[in-house]
């Protein structure tokens, strides 16, 4: 799958266009990250409950 196939999205707490952000999107696997300024570049894919737990730690300031 392409990066284009993708329905990505950052976040409402992102600072505009030319700010680091990361963007995400949905994939029947679970979930992808990749940089927004990289948009054509690597990407990183996490299953659901590894991604839930991630959200989870970050919420909780754990990380």
């Amino acid at each position: 799958m392409t990066n284009d196939a993708l329905d990505w999205f950052k976040s409402s707490y992102s600072g505009g266009a030319n700010t680091e952000c990361v963007e995400v999107a949905g994939t029947q696997a679970g979930t992808a990250i990749r940089d927004s300024k990289a948009r054509g570049g690597p990407r990183l894919a996490f299953n659901d409950d590894s991604w839930v737990q991630f959200v989870d730690a970050l919420r909780s300031n754990r990380l």
